[in-house]
């Protein structure tokens, strides 16, 4: 039992400025609730995974145990870790098809992998949609964490993207030595995921299809966001 890319998390400060700033690069960026009351974006596309944008209140650490009693021991660790690392990619999820995630957590910890509860959550679109999912957390802040499936789905049947960007292919990350059995009990030999080894296991960049060129750092918030790279017969290499 192995899982693929569900979205990659991106911590930004300001979530108002970081859509504005996303959208001059040229995605479509679609606000996950209330844009006043907004604490995630989410750049779509119409199949496989997304890119959420995310920020959290600057009090955040005052809610260390409500956080453990909700998600389960060491969840917290995760949450704060966030905004700690300052802007970039901070986390992954890993897609669960079924919308409950109980019997898949279950299955986990019986095959040794620590982790936190099932979390039922809910949260209102902007058009008033009610979207249902569950996630849940393992101890090991740096692994990936898992979501269900969304109810109602949500990936829209049409995603133009202004910069050509029509997918998210790869996920390149680093891995901490002593991480990665259990990454690869969660992966397996994924080739959406790009593993090399590292002294901490995080996410350091992302690949899109179609995305016609590298997105500027002046707007990415600390994210290493580039267009697939293509081997010619000539042997020199230029981007899609």
């Amino acid at each position: 039992m192995t899982f693929p890319c569900s979205h990659v998390l991106l911590w930004v400060s300001d979530l108002h400025q970081a859509v504005a700033d996303f959208r001059q690069l040229g995605f479509r960026v679609d606000y996950a609730t209330s844009p006043e009351r907004a604490k995630h974006a989410h750049i779509w596309f119409t199949h496989g995974p997304v890119i959420e944008l995310l920020t959290t209140p600057a009090n955040a650490h005052w809610f260390k145990w409500p956080i453990e009693l909700m998600a389960g021991r060491g969840s917290s660790a995760r949450m704060l870790r966030w905004p700690r690392g300052g802007e970039g990619f901070c986390d992954v999820a890993l897609q669960v098809d079924a919308l409950d995630l109980r019997s898949t957590v279950e299955a986990l910890r019986a095959d040794g992998m620590p982790m936190g509860r099932a979390v039922r959550w809910e949260r209102k679109r902007p058009d008033g949609q009610r979207i249902r999912f569950q996630f849940a957390y393992p101890r090991n802040d740096r692994l990936p964490f898992l979501v269900s499936a969304y109810d109602p789905p949500q990936h829209p049947a049409v995603a133009d993207h202004a910069n050509g960007a029509t997918g998210l292919h790869r996920v390149h990350m680093s891995v901490r030595d002593t991480d990665e059995a259990a990454i690869r009990r969660l992966i397996g030999d994924d080739p959406g995921f790009a593993l090399q080894p590292g002294a901490i296991t995080a996410v350091r960049a992302i690949e899109l299809t179609g995305l016609r060129l590298p997105c500027a750092a002046a707007l990415s918030h600390g994210a290493d966001i580039r267009p697939i790279p293509v081997t010619i017969p000539t042997g020199t290499t230029h981007v899609a």
